[in-house]
């Protein structure tokens, strides 16, 4: 069911592009992160393990359209959270998005970047489409989202500063399962994954010196964000989070030029979590440091 859709949401980008536009080329970026943990919505996924994400975004021949695929791994074994009744390796997911992305008003003060996409998370390791069943059988966690994202790079007037947001609406794919079922489901007595998300974002590139005579120049990227959640709560089971502001998360990271178009990018990133009820909270953990490095091709 899954490449089904794929392959239609596909066809139907493709028969939308000019037909002079065909004849251009698809590039992309491939490549994948490494992390000491992962977070997903500010949730530790995989407990205390790390994960690997491989991912591959095509731009569709410069028409603003593009394909991505990203996925996430866990590295090692073990239970999801404690108590938790997940292993670590049934939380393994593929996230497939299709997007559009465009420019208005350029090189004004009120020049906004946007992102508008459609994206599907598949936990392979569990059915596309069954309902649950038991504990031995919990049928399907695969989820869905619609996501707008906007920048504005001139708006404060400070070189390298650049305000942004981001909308998620999410909803499961399927009903009668542990992310779809009802309010007052087997896991859970405080809903399902399905709400809106508000993610308020702040950007800052600052130019150092570079460490050799080849890189006169470093890029320093300082990135913050703070979420206000009302329902997209990933946890199979159901919603456990309270309509509020659920955390903020502050990072640093620079890109080295390894060779042409391949690119190393090491971060370390700080999460503080606002609400740390095991019930209510996005994450027990109320103060949480991990660090990532990507390896990235662009063809």
């Amino acid at each position: 069911m899954k490449k089904i859709i794929l392959m239609a949401a596909f066809l139907m980008v493709v028969s939308a592009v000019p037909a002079q536009a065909q004849t251009g080329e698809i590039h992309g970026v491939t490549g994948v992160t490494f992390d000491s943990l992962y977070l997903w919505r500010g949730i530790t996924v995989f407990g205390s393990h790390g994960g690997m994400h491989p991912f591959v975004d095509l731009d569709l021949m410069g028409t603003g359209f593009g394909l991505s695929a990203t996925g996430h791994v866990p590295m090692g074994s073990g239970m999801a959270q404690s108590p938790s009744p997940w292993n670590i390796n049934e939380l393994q997911r593929w996230d497939y998005t299709l997007y559009y992305k465009g420019m208005l008003n350029p090189e004004d003060t009120y020049e906004t970047r946007y992102k508008l996409g459609w994206t599907y998370f598949n936990y392979p390791g569990n059915s596309a489409t069954d309902s649950f069943e038991s504990a031995s059988n919990y049928g399907s966690f695969d989820l869905q989202e619609l996501f707008l994202g906007v920048a504005f790079p001139n708006l404060l007037n400070v070189p390298g500063l650049v305000p942004g947001y981001v909308v998620v609406k999410g909803w499961p794919s399927n009903s009668d399962t542990l992310v779809g079922g009802a309010k007052g489901g087997p896991f859970t007595d405080d809903g399902t994954y399905s709400g809106w998300a508000h993610i308020f974002m702040l950007d800052y590139g600052i130019a150092c010196r570079g460490l050799t005579a080849e890189i006169p120049e470093q890029i320093i990227n300082l990135h913050g964000e703070i979420v206000y959640n009302a329902g997209v709560d990933p946890r199979p089971g159901g919603g456990y989070t309270d309509d509020d502001w659920t955390h903020y998360l502050l990072s640093v990271s620079t890109d080295f030029s390894l060779a042409d178009d391949l690119v190393l990018t090491p971060a370390l990133s700080y999460q503080h979590t606002l609400e740390s009820s095991p019930t209510k909270g996005i994450n027990a953990d109320s103060d949480i440091v991990w660090g990532s490095l990507s390896l990235k091709y662009k063809f």
